[in-house]
Protein backbone atom coordinates (compact mmCIF):
# COMPACT_ATOMS: atom_id res chain seq x y z
CA UNK A 1 0.00 0.00 0.00
CA UNK A 2 3.11 2.32 0.98
CA UNK A 3 4.42 1.50 -2.30
CA UNK A 4 0.82 3.10 -4.22
CA UNK A 5 0.70 6.01 -2.14
CA UNK A 6 4.40 6.71 -2.97
CA UNK A 7 4.15 6.43 -7.12
CA UNK A 8 1.03 8.34 -6.86
CA UNK A 9 2.17 11.41 -5.07
CA UNK A 10 5.74 11.04 -7.17
CA UNK A 11 3.19 10.54 -10.31
CA UNK A 12 1.55 13.95 -8.61
CA UNK A 13 4.87 15.93 -8.49
CA UNK A 14 6.17 14.44 -11.56
CA UNK A 15 3.08 15.79 -13.77
CA UNK A 16 2.89 19.50 -11.85
CA UNK A 17 6.25 19.85 -12.65
CA UNK A 18 6.47 18.99 -16.41
CA UNK A 19 3.26 21.33 -16.74
CA UNK A 20 5.08 24.31 -15.37
CA UNK A 21 7.97 23.25 -17.28
CA UNK A 22 5.85 22.82 -20.26
CA UNK A 23 3.31 25.88 -20.11
CA UNK A 24 2.82 29.34 -19.98
CA UNK A 25 4.24 31.44 -16.98
CA UNK A 26 1.11 33.22 -16.23
CA UNK A 27 2.50 36.16 -14.76
CA UNK A 28 4.33 36.65 -17.93
CA UNK A 29 1.03 36.91 -20.12
CA UNK A 30 -0.27 39.15 -17.56
CA UNK A 31 3.42 41.64 -17.79
CA UNK A 32 2.70 41.84 -21.26
CA UNK A 33 -0.70 42.46 -21.43
CA UNK A 34 -0.36 45.61 -19.04
CA UNK A 35 2.83 46.69 -19.88
CA UNK A 36 3.46 45.69 -23.86
CA UNK A 37 6.78 44.23 -22.91
CA UNK A 38 7.82 40.78 -21.49
CA UNK A 39 11.71 40.03 -22.64
CA UNK A 40 12.81 37.12 -21.76
CA UNK A 41 8.86 35.72 -20.97
CA UNK A 42 7.98 32.03 -21.08
CA UNK A 43 4.73 32.65 -23.73
CA UNK A 44 4.94 28.94 -24.71
CA UNK A 45 1.52 27.73 -25.86
CA UNK A 46 -0.62 31.14 -25.31
CA UNK A 47 -3.29 31.82 -27.16
CA UNK A 48 -2.74 35.28 -28.40
CA UNK A 49 -5.33 35.27 -31.56
CA UNK A 50 -6.00 38.82 -32.79
CA UNK A 51 -3.81 40.39 -29.58
CA UNK A 52 -2.81 44.03 -30.91
CA UNK A 53 1.09 43.56 -29.34
CA UNK A 54 2.20 46.50 -31.98
CA UNK A 55 5.75 48.01 -30.62
CA UNK A 56 6.06 45.22 -28.06
CA UNK A 57 9.23 44.54 -26.77
CA UNK A 58 9.05 40.18 -27.17
CA UNK A 59 13.03 39.69 -27.12
CA UNK A 60 14.51 36.29 -26.07
CA UNK A 61 10.83 35.19 -25.28
CA UNK A 62 9.93 31.88 -25.52
CA UNK A 63 6.69 32.05 -27.66
CA UNK A 64 7.17 28.51 -28.40
CA UNK A 65 3.50 26.70 -29.82
CA UNK A 66 2.31 29.91 -29.39
CA UNK A 67 -1.09 30.88 -31.61
CA UNK A 68 -0.99 34.82 -32.63
CA UNK A 69 -2.65 34.01 -35.78
CA UNK A 70 -4.35 37.25 -37.26
CA UNK A 71 -1.98 39.40 -34.59
CA UNK A 72 -0.93 42.89 -34.72
CA UNK A 73 2.66 42.29 -34.21
CA UNK A 74 3.90 45.54 -36.20
CA UNK A 75 7.28 46.90 -35.22
CA UNK A 76 7.93 44.39 -32.41
CA UNK A 77 10.92 43.21 -31.37
CA UNK A 78 11.11 39.65 -31.42
CA UNK A 79 14.93 39.36 -32.03
CA UNK A 80 16.11 35.99 -30.52
CA UNK A 81 13.05 34.86 -29.29
CA UNK A 82 11.71 31.09 -30.16
CA UNK A 83 8.86 30.66 -32.48
CA UNK A 84 9.14 27.39 -32.93
CA UNK A 85 5.92 25.97 -33.98
CA UNK A 86 4.08 29.19 -33.16
CA UNK A 87 1.27 29.96 -35.77
CA UNK A 88 1.33 33.52 -37.08
CA UNK A 89 -1.35 33.09 -39.70
CA UNK A 90 -2.63 36.32 -41.16
CA UNK A 91 -0.28 38.44 -38.55
CA UNK A 92 0.13 41.59 -39.10
CA UNK A 93 4.24 41.42 -39.19
CA UNK A 94 4.94 44.55 -40.81
CA UNK A 95 8.25 45.87 -39.64
CA UNK A 96 9.31 43.68 -37.20
CA UNK A 97 12.48 42.45 -35.94
CA UNK A 98 12.84 38.79 -36.12
CA UNK A 99 16.62 38.65 -36.06
CA UNK A 100 18.71 35.46 -34.67
CA UNK A 101 15.04 34.24 -34.12
CA UNK A 102 14.32 30.33 -34.67
CA UNK A 103 11.07 30.13 -36.50
CA UNK A 104 11.79 26.27 -37.12
CA UNK A 105 8.42 25.02 -38.55
CA UNK A 106 6.55 28.13 -37.62
CA UNK A 107 3.09 28.94 -40.02
CA UNK A 108 3.45 32.28 -41.56
CA UNK A 109 1.02 31.95 -44.40
CA UNK A 110 -1.01 34.73 -45.62
CA UNK A 111 1.13 37.12 -42.94
CA UNK A 112 2.35 40.36 -44.27
CA UNK A 113 6.06 40.07 -43.83
CA UNK A 114 6.19 43.41 -45.43
CA UNK A 115 9.87 45.62 -43.65
CA UNK A 116 10.15 43.07 -41.36
CA UNK A 117 13.96 41.57 -40.89
CA UNK A 118 14.96 37.95 -40.49
CA UNK A 119 18.34 38.33 -40.17
CA UNK A 120 19.80 35.24 -39.04
CA UNK A 121 16.56 33.85 -38.09
CA UNK A 122 16.15 29.72 -38.55
CA UNK A 123 13.27 29.38 -41.04
CA UNK A 124 13.99 25.71 -41.17
CA UNK A 125 10.30 23.79 -42.42
CA UNK A 126 8.65 27.22 -41.97
CA UNK A 127 5.42 27.81 -44.32
CA UNK A 128 5.53 31.06 -45.92
CA UNK A 129 2.70 30.61 -48.15
CA UNK A 130 0.74 33.33 -49.61
CA UNK A 131 2.72 35.53 -47.34
CA UNK A 132 3.36 39.41 -48.41
CA UNK A 133 7.23 40.31 -49.56
CA UNK A 134 7.64 43.80 -49.68
CA UNK A 135 11.63 44.80 -48.43
CA UNK A 136 11.26 41.98 -46.64
CA UNK A 137 15.26 41.06 -45.04
CA UNK A 138 16.47 37.92 -45.22
CA UNK A 139 19.96 37.89 -45.16
CA UNK A 140 21.69 35.36 -43.33
CA UNK A 141 18.07 33.44 -42.92
CA UNK A 142 18.33 29.33 -42.81
CA UNK A 143 15.93 28.12 -45.57
CA UNK A 144 16.04 24.88 -45.14
CA UNK A 145 12.68 22.92 -46.23
CA UNK A 146 11.11 26.41 -46.21
CA UNK A 147 7.20 26.84 -48.05
CA UNK A 148 7.98 29.81 -49.94
CA UNK A 149 5.72 32.42 -50.74
CA UNK A 150 4.12 30.94 -53.76
CA UNK A 151 4.12 27.41 -52.84
CA UNK A 152 7.63 26.15 -53.72
CA UNK A 153 9.53 24.47 -51.29
CA UNK A 154 13.29 25.69 -50.81
CA UNK A 155 15.68 22.25 -50.45
CA UNK A 156 18.08 21.74 -47.75
CA UNK A 157 20.89 24.10 -49.38
CA UNK A 158 22.80 26.94 -47.60
CA UNK A 159 21.84 30.76 -46.19
CA UNK A 160 23.22 31.85 -49.23
CA UNK A 161 21.37 30.11 -52.01
CA UNK A 162 18.77 32.31 -53.66
CA UNK A 163 15.67 31.23 -55.60
CA UNK A 164 15.81 34.17 -57.65
CA UNK A 165 19.34 33.43 -59.86
CA UNK A 166 20.24 29.68 -59.81
CA UNK A 167 22.98 30.22 -61.94
CA UNK A 168 26.02 32.05 -60.23
CA UNK A 169 27.55 33.24 -63.59
CA UNK A 170 23.74 35.45 -64.00
CA UNK A 171 25.31 37.30 -60.68
CA UNK A 172 28.09 38.48 -62.49
CA UNK A 173 26.37 41.40 -64.14
CA UNK A 174 24.93 43.12 -60.75
CA UNK A 175 28.72 43.09 -59.49
CA UNK A 176 27.18 42.38 -55.85
CA UNK A 177 28.68 39.04 -55.97
CA UNK A 178 31.15 38.58 -53.19
CA UNK A 179 28.66 40.85 -50.29
CA UNK A 180 27.58 38.11 -48.24
CA UNK A 181 23.65 37.57 -48.54
CA UNK A 182 23.05 38.73 -51.61
CA UNK A 183 20.89 36.93 -53.67
CA UNK A 184 24.25 37.16 -56.04
CA UNK A 185 26.65 35.44 -53.29
CA UNK A 186 28.54 32.15 -53.54
CA UNK A 187 30.63 29.68 -51.67
CA UNK A 188 32.92 29.96 -54.65
CA UNK A 189 33.58 33.25 -55.07
CA UNK A 190 34.15 34.16 -51.57
CA UNK A 191 37.09 31.35 -52.05
CA UNK A 192 38.26 33.18 -55.40
CA UNK A 193 38.51 36.44 -53.36
CA UNK A 194 40.46 35.11 -50.57
CA UNK A 195 43.34 34.74 -52.93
Amino acid sequence: MKLQITALVALIVCTGLTEKALGLNQQDLDQLKTSGTCPRCDLSGADLTQANLAGVNLRGANLKGANLSQANLSNADLTGANLEGAVLKSANLVGASFTGTNLTSASLDNADLSYTGFLGANLTAANMLGAKLYFTNFRGANFRLTTLPLGNVSSDKPYWWSTERVIPKQCNKFRAGTTRGTTCYTQSEEVGTQK
